[in-house]
């Protein structure tokens, strides 16, 4: 898997690059509503995919993709790539210097390799199956913040749920007295592997996609963390609710999120 790594970080920085290089030239006309108005859709956003769908077919021409823009349909019988071109959109669009690239290999149904790529920060997380998880090449790993009040928490808003809108200010609130605070940075994917090298101790939200998730989840687990839904369960990937944090604290946090 090392070479395949190695592959995948290589595309991820190049659509990185490719990303930086196009966002100054962003104009109102190249952007799309894909739902409501803050579910936005870039050129550069489409174009990204295309890259990374194009790489990633010449590298397992076998492979399926499961991917936000919808570029391939194709579903792989034992690989699958799940890839987010552009995590982060809104920030992306507005100027904002916190937006990244995912991509994540599934094999049989498992995680086994996860990238994210901050053009901004040229930060590069990776990790492959049981070979731990790095940060631009050097190891990394969760906190060791034991006590949840000293826990800096991050989270992202459900903005496609009108009903459940109200229980998750409830739960904000609550997470806000009982810890060091609460950080939004508008890319799920950044927040997971932030957790993953010790700079957020938990995240959570609601309404994410597998290409939200998927790299952050191997990264994290590499790095000694624990990902779950928000039950305490594995339904993370494709169950729309997702916990991660050092093991310390996990209880605590899904303690937050029993009345979901």
């Amino acid at each position: 898997m090392s070479k395949t790594l190695d592959a995948v970080v290589e595309i991820s920085r190049s659509v990185g690059s490719f990303l930086k290089s196009e966002q100054e030239k962003i104009l109102a006309t190249d952007i799309e509503m894909k739902g409501r108005s803050n579910d936005l859709v870039s050129r550069a956003d489409k174009e990204a995919e295309k890259r990374f769908v194009t790489f990633l077919a010449n590298l397992y021409p076998d492979s399926g993709f499961i991917a936000e823009e919808g570029t391939s349909e194709k579903k792989g019988e034992e690989l699958n790539w799940i890839i987010d071109p552009l995590d982060g959109t809104t920030n992306y669009l507005y100027g904002i210097p916190c937006y990244c690239t995912s991509v994540a290999l599934v094999k049989n149904g498992e995680l086994i390799l996860g990238v994210i790529y901050d053009p901004e920060m040229d930060a590069c997380f990776t990790a492959e199956k049981g070979q731990g998880a790095f940060l631009n090449g050097k190891k990394i790993s969760v906190s060791s913040q034991e006590n949840i009040a000293h826990a800096l928490i991050a989270t992202g808003f459900p903005y496609d749920d009108a009903d459940r809108q109200r229980i998750y200010l409830d739960i904000l609130g609550e997470v806000n007295r009982q810890t060091r605070g609460i950080r939004r940075l508008g890319s799920a994917a950044l927040d997971m592997a932030y957790v993953a090298c010790g700079r957020f101790d938990a995240f959570y939200e609601y309404g994410l996609q597998p290409w939200d998730v998927a790299a952050g989840a191997i990264i994290i687990r590499e790095a000694g963390g624990v990902v779950s839904d928000f039950k305490g369960g594995d339904e993370f990937l494709f169950g729309r609710t997702l916990a991660c944090s050092n093991k310390s604290l996990h209880g605590n946090v899904l303690g937050f999120l029993k009345d979901w």
